[in-house]
């Protein structure tokens, strides 16, 4: 078995992560992810391996996160993202798949309707409304995203994004 190689690590003071994530979107609600207890969320994904293309990562985050199988569509954004989290600078090179589950997984119920540890962190699952305020309101990061997965244009966007620094 050959060593799997996470492409997260650091580089002169500032960590590099290459991620990919899924927006699941069903019935009008994406998907989302909350951590342990923080207090943003973001879509269902996770690093990238050394030689692995970024929609067979996603498949495998999802198999991992979710134990179940996904259907990966388009891409829908890449992104160049430049922030802080906890004292630490970050430079994370994102891509996101329109992310298809299975036909029985959808909103309703009860929130987070999945809770799921891996890795040693306690996941949360959740469905929110596209309409409203409820992703900016639940802090879904990067902070462009909400917007963004309000006015899909159906065309794969690229962004960059430099968080200010306080």
């Amino acid at each position: 078995m050959t060593d799997r190689i996470i492409l997260s690590f650091p580089v002169g003071g500032t960590c590099f992560n290459y991620r990919v994530a899924g927006a699941a979107i069903r019935d009008g609600h994406v998907l989302v992810c909350r951590e342990d207890g923080d207090d943003y969320c973001m879509l269902p994904g996770g690093r990238v391996e050394m030689g692995e293309p970024s929609d067979t990562a996603l498949v495998r985050e999802m198999a991992e996160e979710l134990v179940m199988d996904v259907t990966v569509g388009p891409l829908l954004f890449t992104s160049e993202s430049f922030y802080g989290r906890e004292g630490d600078r970050y430079h994370e090179l994102g891509f996101i798949y329109e992310l298809t589950l299975p036909e029985d997984v959808r909103p309703g119920g009860p929130q987070p309707f999945l809770v799921r540890e891996d890795e040693g962190h306690v996941l949360q699952f959740s469905w929110l409304p596209l309409d409203g305020s409820a992703l900016s309101d639940a802090n879904l990061l990067p902070p462009w995203l909400p917007e963004r997965l309000q006015k899909l244009s159906g065309a794969p966007e690229h962004v960059i994004f430099h968080e200010k620094q306080p």
